[in-house]
């Protein structure tokens, strides 16, 4: 999974925002199945792979013929993300299907986040790499080109079926079952390199009673960012409670600049005294 074009980092960052507005309200259970399964379809069909990427044809045509394959057969929000990213101008066919997967692998992690055990999806898949490294028959097994698939995956439940996450469950074996030119061990190397970036990733809670331009938006990250060391990822919720100016919050801290929590810190303190 390189992308290395110039286009498509950019196309795959946007991508990437696009998810994270789709996440709060997808099922989480679905939406990185569901992803997983149009790669399935773009990496097998290769003149499809072609179209949806061609930089020449019209973004709005593209996403039209997503939305005829796809409709009743994947989730909305699935549907609407793919959408979206078959809009974007990509450098190659290859690095359009490559963000779908970081895309499928994220929404995963994702779910993981959203069940509290995005840390065990993290330690799973580094102890499951060991494992692989460490075991030459079974890595063996899980490689084997000649190997049904029935069986390969009867191998993994086995080793992995109620003893991890769900989410991770999901991850190794679509690497065991679809490694796309990757060992084992890289795919695994790949996937939990995705995992990290969101679980070092920081989430705000931003209240505002207006809505935020772009610049404001990517303005306020930044400054975020650098006030705590990590990439911040912003929520906006509009409330006119707010009456003025804007309240971040970040897990158990609350930044709260607006007029209302200026008056409740002024009424606090009349209380008190």
């Amino acid at each position: 999974m390189t992308i290395t074009g110039a286009v498509s980092r950019a196309s795959l960052a946007e991508a990437k925002d696009r998810l994270e507005a789709v996440i709060p309200s997808a099922d989480l259970a679905a939406l990185g199945g569901d992803l997983f399964a149009v790669l399935h379809l773009i990496d097998r069909e290769h003149g499809l792979r072609r179209a949806v990427s061609d930089p020449s044809r019209d973004g709005a045509d593209k996403a039209q013929l997503v939305q005829i394959l796809l409709e009743g057969k994947v989730s909305p929000a699935a549907l609407g993300l793919v959408a979206d990213v078959v809009r974007l101008r990509w450098s190659k066919p290859s690095e359009l299907a490559d963000a779908v997967e970081a895309l499928a692998v994220t929404a995963e992690a994702a779910r993981a986040e959203a069940d509290r055990n995005i840390d065990d999806l993290e330690d799973e898949l580094f102890r499951f790499s060991r494992v692989v490294e460490g075991e030459v028959a079974l890595r063996g097994a899980l490689a084997a080109p000649g190997l049904p698939d029935e069986r390969k995956l009867g191998l993994v439940n086995a080793l992995l079926d109620g003893k991890v996450t769900p989410a991770t469950l999901t991850l190794v074996t679509e690497l065991v079952l679809r490694p796309r030119g990757r060992s084992l061990e890289g795919g695994l190397a790949e996937f939990g390199k995705l995992v990290a970036q969101r679980r070092e990733r920081l989430t705000a809670l931003v209240r505002t009673p207006t809505e935020l331009s772009a610049q404001q938006r990517t303005r306020l990250a930044a400054v975020l960012a650098a006030a705590y060391g990590h990439e911040v990822h912003l929520n906006i919720e509009i409330d006119p409670d707010t009456i003025g100016g804007l309240s971040v919050e970040i897990g158990d801290e609350i930044i709260d600049g607006t007029i209302a929590g200026r008056l409740d810190d002024v009424r606090r303190r009349l209380g008190a005294g």
